[in-house]
Parts: C-alpha cells; sequence; structure tokens
C-alpha cells in the first residue's frame, strides 16, 4: 500500500514565542494554531509543527529547508529582518552567504531562534 498522505514537518523550540514571530513574521508561514505542545504553521503547503520542548539540541545538519524562485530576493528580504547567512569554510559563499553547487543550484543557510539549521534553495 503506498503513502497517499501529506508530509509534516518537525523542529523544536524552547523559546515558543520567539518561535511563532520567527515563522510567522519573518518566513511568513501562516499559523494554524498554537497549543500546549506546538505552534502549527501551513509553510506553504506543509505542516510544520514547532514543538515546545524544555530543551533543544539542534542539529549540525539542515532540518527544514524551502525552495525559493529567486534565492538573492529572498535573502535580501531575511537579511534586513536580522537573519544571518551560516558560513562553512569549505563553500565558496558569495557576500550574501549564498553558495552556487557544481550543477548550478543555489543554497543559503540560517538558524531559526533555537539554533535549528534552515535554508532556502533555487534550483
Amino acid at each position: 500500500m503506498a503513502m497517499t498522505h501529506r508530509a509534516i514537518a518537525f523542529v523544536a523550540t524552547c523559546e515558543p514565542d520567539r518561535a511563532l514571530a520567527f515563522y510567522r513574521d519573518v518566513l511568513g508561514f501562516e499559523l494554524v494554531e498554537d497549543t500546549p505542545f506546538a505552534t502549527v504553521f501551513d509553510a506553504f503547503g506543509t505542516m510544520l509543527r514547532v514543538q515546545k520542548a524544555e530543551r533543544v539540541r539542534p542539529a549540525p545538519y539542515t532540518v527544514f529547508g524551502l525552495q525559493v524562485e529567486t534565492i538573492k530576493d529572498e535573502v535580501e528580504r531575511l537579511c534586513a529582518a536580522g537573519v544571518e547567512a551560516v558560513r562553512y569554510p569549505h563553500f565558496a559563499q558569495d557576500a550574501l552567504g549564498i553558495w552556487t553547487a557544481p550543477d548550478g543550484a543555489q543554497v543559503f543557510w540560517f538558524h531559526d531562534p533555537d539554533g535549528n539549521l534552515l535554508s532556502l534553495s533555487q534550483f
């Protein structure tokens, strides 16, 4: 039997008020509900559950990403809202922090308020 349902994405927060503001106001996700257990967003068609935790242990790799049409414009908008690029010494990133892969895809990495690593990608 094949799966025919929708995917749900998860990240965690120990600062729910900051996470709500970041995901709603900075990233532009629609708030669906805020419960004692999670703040739930519609992340452009994907449910994102920002789980409320006592402590967050961010992973050293990307945990959630967004595909965008024009990465430069989106990165400039995020930077104007106070988001900072995560830079990696082994990638040649431009002045904004955007890395261009050998196949031409572009990626911008950044953290949410809890240190979860997020990304924007343009293919």
